[in-house]
Formats: structure tokens, C-alpha cells, sequence
């Protein structure tokens, strides 16, 4: 499934405006754009960085999802007025662009083209949440792994290269790395499913040696064993 990028999806005009309605925000890792249960009247577009959507239920964390530039963090707010959903926390050094709630609704209506653009973002987060519903019944945990590991190639990878016995460096075909903080036990809280489990997937076939979670950064070494993982075809 691919994913929608609020950016790419605006029209030219909808951009300049919201580059003029808003202001840049620097923000460090581990500093929080937003906290669930508060009430706020930020949106945020990500211009650069990554950050983890995430939420705690009596200890216990669950992710949402992770996004990257080009992606909007707050229109549910924006939308209802309501309190914070879930917490974002910036997990890179992220550039934002901020501007007021009322602001944004204001851009959204003298461009309606904008609204289309939040309309397929949020259409496409339903999708994606309404699979990782469908691969709790039955329960199928490689499904769901394969799925939030693919949302990330789709969403942040580039091309794998690596160095060829003559000396040059060359694009391996079907892999790519994405440069991200995210751990197993990361993975697992999105997935839904103990960092022991990702671990056991992770060392089975059809990924065995061929995706790897390191501190800093995941390689797939063939996204063709991840598709195979998620039992799907593009």
C-alpha cells in the first residue's frame, strides 16, 4: 500500500500558503510535538526528521505510526477540537512547519484542493490501521510485521548500496535501509507483539539474513522476502 505524503498531495498554491500562514520549528530528539490528553491548537508539517506517534495505556506503550517529511501531524485536532489523541516525539532532529489550528482550517478553505490532500491522508492511515485489524483475526504476527516494516521502506528507505569486488559501489536490487532509531522492541509495540516475537520472525524464513535491526538503521537486504512475509503481491 502506498502511502500519502500531505506535502506532495497539496496544490502549489495550498503550499505557498501555508509557508506564509506558518512559522519553522527546530526541534530535538526526544522533545515532544504533542502529548495525548492536552488540548493544543498546533498542526505540523514535517519539512524534515522523523517522528513516532505513540500512546500509553496504563504502562503500556502502543505505536501508531512513524512519519517522516512530508507528513502531517495534528489534524484530528484541528479537525474536532478535541485533546490530543497521542503523544508525537521526535525521534531525529526534525524541522517543522507550525502554524495555528484556526490558521490551517483557514488555508484548507481558501484552497480546496488542501482539503483533498488531508482527506487522502487520512483516508490512507484508515487503510492502514483497517490491515492491522484484519491481521489480528486470525491472528497473523508476520503480517503485521511485514506490513509496519514495508510502511517504513515506503516511507523513509533508499536504495541499499553496497561495494562491488572492483571497488565500485552499486544500488543492490530490492534493498534499501532506512536510517531510523527503531528497535525491535519498537517494531513490536507497533505490531503488536513482544520484542521476543519480532526477534523469532526476524530469524525465520523468508527474512532470515535478509532484514536487519541495528540501533541506528534497518536494512533489507530483498523487500521481495518482506512481500512474501506479508503473503501479498504488488
Amino acid at each position: 500500500m502506498e502511502t500519502t505524503r500531505f506535502w506532495d498531495a497539496l496544490p502549489v498554491r495550498a503550499r505557498e500558503a501555508l509557508r506564509q500562514a506558518g512559522a519553522t520549528a527546530m526541534i530535538r530528539p526526544g522533545a515532544f510535538l504533542m502529548r495525548e490528553h492536552t488540548r493544543a491548537s498546533q498542526v505540523f508539517v514535517l519539512r524534515a526528521g522523523v517522528v513516532k506517534v505513540w500512546v500509553d495505556r496504563d504502562g503500556e506503550v502502543a505505536i501508531l505510526d512513524i512519519l517522516g517529511p512530508g507528513d502531517l501531524a495534528g489534524e484530528l485536532e484541528a479537525v474536532d477540537g478535541g485533546t490530543r489523541h497521542a503523544n508525537v516525539e521526535a525521534l531525529t532532529p526534525v524541522e517543522a512547519l507550525v502554524l495555528p489550528a484556526a490558521r490551517f482550517r483557514t488555508v484548507l478553505d481558501d484552497h480546496p484542493g488542501a482539503a483533498w490532500a488531508v482527506a487522502g491522508v487520512l483516508a490512507e492511515r484508515l487503510r492502514d490501521a483497517d490491515e492491522l485489524r484484519i491481521a489480528h483475526f486470525p491472528d497473523d504476527p508476520e503480517r503485521r510485521l511485514a506490513s509496519r516494516l514495508l510502511r517504513l521502506v515506503d516511507r523513509l528507505g533508499s536504495p541499499l548500496k553496497e561495494e562491488q569486488p572492483n571497488g565500485v559501489t552499486r544500488a543492490l536490487e530490492g534493498g534499501y535501509q532506512v536510517q531510523v532509531p527503531v528497535t525491535q522492541q519498537d517494531l513490536g509495540r507497533w505490531a503488536g507483539m513482544g520484542r521476543r516475537k519480532v526477534a523469532q520472525i526476524l530469524a525465520s524464513a523468508p527474512v532470515r539474513g535478509r532484514i536487519t535491526v541495528a540501533r541506528n538503521m534497518i536494512v533489507v537486504r530483498s523487500v521481495d522476502a518482506l512481500h512474501a512475509l506479508a503473503r501479498r503481491e504488488e
